[in-house]
């Protein structure tokens, strides 16, 4: 068994001969690639061409499919081909990885903490920047010289192009509030624009949460820029046993690589494109972490970041099909300054004629000529670059048997330009949707979410009287939640939308549905105790004491911790558990018996007769 990397296996010796290339072609029979998505290309491609009889399994949680590289085209080649859609031919067909395993499926194994979705626009993100609208609202606008402003700025814009405080002041506010409500110190990771953006959200955070918190390291800018103590920050947010950093923000050093299992929130304030990144970034709020008793998180979205949720479980598009023909077609042309017209020599020349394929990179001579033989007729693409210019990138069509010629100008690259800086702004929240329906991708707001939620309960249970038959039973109750929980309807997550945490998840769906008063589990138990002490005498002091104890977890934890499992916990594994604790009862077919009456008592039937 060999364990490599492939630095070390491109790595030459004294005579210049590779270390992958010192054994043989057929030395192993089983070649493994970790994140694999990085392979098939370039130098990597020639590593796993030598041993091109292994079979090669390529592993990787975020596949990459463009015309640079494609995860597919290379490891899935063998694979038998299929319908990318069956109810839709029309889509074309794609080979799918020998074994698929989505985060969908992850989470419902268990593996994964599941995600709510809690998205957030302001006034500027909904409308746009008008900059001549902003100049005669007041605004004081800063143009650097060297920029040509747009007319109208959007979100992707934002902190890239045009620096807007009073926005990102908006949204920290927003953020702050909604941390309150949540949980303060509940680990939180934010992903911002550039390092300016990541610092002056730090700062404002720490300016919301320090004096009441008394930590002067609640919120830190986690950046490359921040040297040792940023690593040390790092750690510290990392450690689960550490409360402190409770929030990092950060521009890219957290997205990939980086384990905080204690992680509840995930916020975007920036934009993003990739599917690719998303998840990465996703990933971190992902994991599962019983030490903190976290088992989903949040993402709190303020850039639509999102809309990109719904692509992850999706087969991916047909790959493109390689190029077709003989191998006759010519290439050639020169590289030059497109500002001087002077040949520029050794510049860098590469021509990709498919995912995975490319030739070159080669330089070009003495006269700043390039050529390239037996290529495939089509559409290449040719990548020219050079230090100091910008680098090109061009679309050539080739013909067989024939060369084309492609004169390529390259202009000098430029430092990029100051943004643009508007001051004055009036930013508020212009919408806020909460919640994600996993099934449809579909948005909806606390009060949207609230009349789907009463749509899907009374479908289930007409009358708050069948609602009540139904909790009741724990099988029934256990499939009508489970029921509800694939329809994206949580009751916990709505009980802390509604800021009613501690009320029963009964009276949150019978509320919703059918307008009844919320009731706390306090008040369930305290009604428990005095309307029913006949039931709770009727038993002896052993058995009262079990049942009062039950009544405690249910005030706790909910009517789900009345079951034959809770017997093993503290203190009935104390009090010899459930076989033990059984002859208290009389048998454990009476131990069960009292465990449903519990249930049918704590939810009387007379008061849904009314």
């Amino acid at each position: 068994l060999y364990f490599g990397i492939y630095q070390t296996l491109w790595s030459p010796d004294k005579d210049g001969v590779r270390l992958f290339e010192q054994f043989p072609h057929d030395f192993f029979d089983l070649v493994i690639i970790d994140e694999c998505h990085r392979s098939g290309f370039g130098t990597w491609r020639e590593i796993l061409d030598h041993f091109g009889s292994a079979i090669h399994l390529g592993m990787t949680a975020t596949p990459k499919q463009d015309e640079n590289i494609d995860t597919y085209a290379y490891f899935c080649a063998e694979e038998p081909e299929v319908e990318v859609d069956p109810e839709h031919p029309e889509q074309g067909t794609w080979r799918p990885p020998a074994y698929l395993y989505s985060l969908g499926q992850g989470i419902e194994d268990g593996f994964l903490a599941t995600y709510k979705v809690h998205r957030v626009r302001t006034t500027v993100d909904a409308s746009g920047l008008h900059l001549q609208d902003a100049i005669e609202r007041g605004a004081e606008v800063f143009i650097p010289e060297e920029v040509e402003p747009r007319e109208v700025y959007t979100t992707p814009q934002f902190e890239r192009e045009i620096t807007l405080p009073d926005r990102t002041r908006a949204m920290v506010k927003h953020l702050a509030n909604l941390l309150r409500r949540f949980g303060p110190m509940d680990k939180t990771m934010v992903f911002c624009v550039d390092m300016e953006h990541a610092r002056l959200v730090a700062r404002l955070l720490q300016d919301e949460f320090g004096p009441e918190t008394g930590l002067d390291n609640y919120a830190v800018p986690i950046i490359s820029e921040e040297g040792e103590e940023g690593r040390r920050w790092l750690e510290d947010f990392s450690d689960s046993d550490k409360k402190a950093p409770v929030v990092a923000t950060t521009a890219e050093l957290l997205s990939t690589g980086v384990d905080v299992p204690s992680c509840r929130n995930i916020v975007f304030m920036k934009t993003l494109s990739s599917p690719l990144l998303f998840k990465q970034i996703i990933g971190r709020g992902s994991r599962l972490d019983p030490a903190t008793d976290k088992y989903w998180f949040r993402i709190i979205d303020f850039t639509g970041a999102s809309r990109l949720l719904d692509k992850w479980d999706r087969p991916p598009v047909p790959p493109p099909e390689p190029p077709k023909g003989p191998l006759t077609a010519v290439l050639t042309g020169h590289v030059f300054h497109a500002q001087t017209g002077d040949l520029i020599v050794g510049a860098a020349v590469s021509v990709r004629t498919g995912p995975n394929t490319q030739q070159g990179p080669i330089r070009t001579d003495e006269d700043g000529a390039f050529s390239f033989t037996g290529l495939p007729a089509g559409t290449v693409t040719l990548i020219v670059s050079y230090p100091g210019f910008a680098r090109r990138q061009v679309r050539v069509t080739t013909i067989a048997d024939k060369e084309v010629t492609a004169d390529i100008a390259l202009k000098p690259a430029r430092e990029a330009g100051g943004k643009i800086r508007v001051q004055g702004l009036e930013v508020t929240i212009a919408d806020e949707a909460i919640f994600l329906i996993e099934a449809t991708g579909e948005q909806l707001s606390l009060s949207e979410y609230r009349d789907y939620t009463r749509q899907r309960v009374i479908k289930a249970a007409p009358t708050r009287r069948t609602l009540r038959d139904i909790w009741v039973n724990p099988a029934r109750r256990r499939a009508f939640l489970a029921d509800l929980r694939r329809a994206s309807i949580h009751p916990e997550v709505l009980g802390e939308v509604l800021g009613k945490t501690e009320a029963d998840a009964f009276d949150l769906l019978s509320h919703i549905a059918f307008g009844s008063s919320i009731r706390t589990r306090d008040d369930r138990a305290a009604a428990f105790r005095n309307r029913e002490q006949a039931f709770i005498m009727s038993h002896g002091e052993n058995a009262r004491r079990v049942i009062l104890e039950l009544l405690d977890k249910y005030r706790v934890g909910g009517v789900e911790q009345i079951r034959p499992e809770v017997f093993q916990v503290s203190p009935f594994q104390e009090w010899g558990g459930a076989t033990k604790i059984s002859h208290w009862f009389g048998g454990t077919e009476e131990l069960k018996e009292v465990l449903d009456e519990m249930q049918e008592r704590i939810y009387p039937e007379a008061e849904v007769m009314v």
